[in-house]
């Protein structure tokens, strides 16, 4: 693959605007420039055309272009700052060029009487300026009359500080040259895909030639974008489908039934009946739970449909069965919700189940911690205290993450590697309330067996949604007002308290604190509790018990009512500045009512006036309550690392390719991946090697 590798600063050599000091090889490797091949995959982000010159009087306001001329002034100006102005001048008109930071050597190059070539952004001059158009701070170098133009388009790469493009050119040639570029890929594969080889792709997309267009080249649409796309797809698909095979060697205990039949017995005494998506989700646990190899499996569904006593289920084979089980969530809130409510189910059927938070008093946590240790405590429920060191478990035979996307990545391995003193490790089942898109599926979770819950309990009445201006917030108060006094209770949720995370007063939101107050000098008759993340933990249960059990009319929030709070008599969920949310959040805000058998309702207040982006996504959650369709216009918003949680590990998931574009490239590395694999798999290896390095183990989280 590579002749030689060699550091990225070697051959380094002062001057002006160039690196001078190895420190900033720190600098390269925080954007992950290490190796030639690294510089070799730092592929442009976009391309300027030094090709061709633009006559002075053909050029455009807002447009990047070159021009050509002989500079017939220069002089410092003081127009309220030191600046620069140079006249340029061409057969067809003049041009200003102004620089507002300069050196005396620039004076010397800009010279009265020098014919230079400037590139730069076009714009109307500034006021009092004396010429019509200008360009600010372009590139400057000086030629000879009649001098050849570059023969492709100069290309401009992601970079970081004290790093100059003019050096990062430089060093990715040199890395073209010393790298050799050998194709992983079969060449019949390759023809057969209508694709260039890796190394015309990658010298095209470095080094473009002159008829390339330069559109398709920065919108990722010419084939040798096409190539390295499809490349990265397939390594990744290739990843995940060893991650699955070495998975199936590893050894889980076998969880088929147990003494008592703890499951049939939970069943009976469930005070509701399973819907036809539930029993079908179940079975196929069943079955990956009777296996000696550790399940990997994602449920997913809508808000509300179910997923926690499938969970439930789950646990109890596993402790019917001897082992112990373990129920991971994201916030205390959600975790405190689970235990009571999966508690209030097995402990009648003689199950002893723990608490384990971060928060629990030391000598609490040590007291749980000897009951997980020697085995008496069968389920263990709580935040990621569950992975924290001093934690042991006896016999884990179910680890269960709830919200799987809210944790990092290293979290979700920390849990699945747990492992009993006989080297068994635990199935998983990881539970998303955050439906997946078909490519994402596709892509990241190719390495899961995954069950939906496409169907909701019944009786439960569909939300109705609201849009309103924060103009007629009072005709939303008397809203709450009516449903309050018809024995009903309402959440009302804000994006802040009274301070942003970096501890500068927030002056545009209403903070919770701030509504509460207002809302309760508003609303005199009702009764308000306030919730917010910054609480303690303990005052935040206390307060969410008093809701749960009617004592709060209205509970005043933030987000942190987001995921899991169940409270079936809540049917109205007011969420002030709705447009500051994304998608998801004010889907799973909107989850929070419909628990129960009433009409509910969901008011999204917005301020005026809504930018174009805010008002699309008003516009999907007012349109729709399908969760996948939700989730799939959210990942054309924000990317796939929300869905997944895989931004808190600091690791790239895609750089080339995008889900929504390229769906059928995913379906295709899919199929490719998999006969590689059968038919040629050290070859298939070598490509996941090339493209993933160290990070394969991310993509099996």
């Amino acid at each position: 693959m590579l002749r030689r590798a060699r550091e990225p600063l070697t051959h380094e050599r002062g001057g002006a605007g160039k690196p001078t000091s190895r420190s900033i090889a720190s600098r390269l490797a925080a954007i992950g420039l290490k190796s030639d091949w690294d510089f070799v995959l730092h592929l442009p982000l976009r391309y300027e055309d030094e090709t061709r010159v633009t006559p002075i009087a053909e050029l455009q306001p807002g447009v990047d272009a070159q021009v050509e001329g002989e500079i017939t002034a220069c002089e410092i100006a003081y127009r309220g700052r030191r600046q620069l102005n140079v006249r340029l001048v061409d057969d067809s008109g003049e041009l200003l060029l102004r620089f507002l930071h300069f050196y005396p050597a620039q004076l010397k190059s800009l010279a009265v009487g020098r014919r230079v070539r400037a590139y730069g952004t076009v714009r109307a001059a500034h006021l009092g300026a004396p010429l019509g158009i200008e360009m600010v701070h372009p590139r400057v170098h000086a030629t000879l009359g009649g001098a050849s133009l570059p023969a492709s388009l100069t290309p401009v790469y992601p970079t970081t500080e004290g790093v100059p493009q003019s050096w990062l050119r430089k060093r990715i040639e040199g890395a073209l040259r010393d790298v050799d570029i050998v194709d992983t890929l079969p060449s019949a594969l390759v023809s057969d895909l209508r694709l260039p080889s890796l190394r015309e792709a990658l010298l095209r997309l470095h080094q473009p030639p002159p008829q390339a267009v330069a559109a398709a080249l920065v919108e990722r649409r010419d084939p040798a974008w096409q190539r390295v796309k499809f490349d990265e797809l397939l390594a990744q698909q290739v990843s995940l489908r060893m991650a699955r095979a070495q998975r199936a060697q590893r050894r889980a205990p076998s969880l088929a039934g147990g003494q008592g039949d703890l499951v049939a017995r939970l069943l009976a005494a469930l005070p509701f009946k399973l819907t036809r998506a539930q029993r079908r989700v179940w079975s196929e646990i069943q079955s990956d739970l009777a296996r000696t190899s550790p399940m990997h499996r994602l449920v997913q569904g809508d808000v509300g449909s179910g997923k926690t006593v499938v969970a439930a289920l789950a646990a109890a084979r596993a402790i019917g069965a001897g082992y112990q089980a373990a129920l991971m969530a994201p916030t205390e809130i959600l975790a405190e919700q689970h235990f009571r409510r999966v508690a209030q189910w097995l402990d009648p059927l003689g199950v002893r189940a723990v608490w384990l938070a971060g928060k629990l008093k030391a000598a609490d946590k040590r007291v749980a911690q000897a009951l997980i240790a020697s085995g008496e405590a069968q389920l263990i429920v709580g935040t990621h205290a569950l992975i924290q060191e001093g934690v042991k478990f006896a016999r884990p035979g179910l680890a269960i993450i709830d919200e799987q996307h809210r944790f990092g990545v290293t979290q979700r391995l920390a849990l699945r590697e747990l492992a009993a003193p006989d080297g068994a490790v635990p199935h998983l089942l990881m539970l998303s309330a955050t439906p997946i898109p078909r490519t994402l599926a596709m892509s990241y979770l190719a390495d899961l067996d995954v069950s939906v819950i496409d169907e909701m309990p019944p009786g439960r009445m569909p939300v109705v949604t609201k849009l309103a201006s924060t103009r007629r917030r009072a005709e939303v108060l008397e809203r709450v007002r009516r449903d309050v006094a018809r024995g009903r209770q309402a959440y009302w949720v804000c994006p802040l308290v009274d301070q942003s995370e970096d501890g500068e007063a927030t002056v545009d939101l209403t903070a919770a604190t701030h509504m509460y107050e207002e809302t309760r000098a508003l609303l005199p008759e009702l009764r308000l509790g306030l919730l917010h993340g910054q609480m303690p933990a303990g005052e935040k249960n206390e307060v969410m018990h008093r809701f749960a059990l009617g004592e709060i009319d209205v509970l005043v929030a933030t987000t942190v009512v987001e995921v899991g709070v169940d409270v079936a008599n809540a049917t109205l969920m007011v969420i002030e500045h709705a447009q500051r949310f994304g998608l998801a959040q004010l889907h799973q805000l909107r989850g929070r009512v419909g628990r129960g058998t009433d009409h509910s309702f969901c008011v999204l207040l917005f301020d005026e006036p809504l930018s174009e982006a805010a008002r699309e996504r008003l516009k999907v959650i007012y349109e729709t309550t399908d969760g996948f369709e939700i989730a799939r216009r959210d990942l054309q918003l924000r990317g796939p690392g929300e869905f997944l949680g895989a931004r808190q590990s600091g690791v790239p998931l895609l750089r080339f390719a995008d889900l929504e574009q390229d769906a059928a490239l995913v379906e295709q590395a899919r199929d490719v991946a998999q006969r590689l694999l059968q038919e040629q798999p050290d070859l298939a290896r070598a490509h996941a090697q090339r493209w993933l390095a160290g990070r394969a183990n991310y993509l099996d989280a």
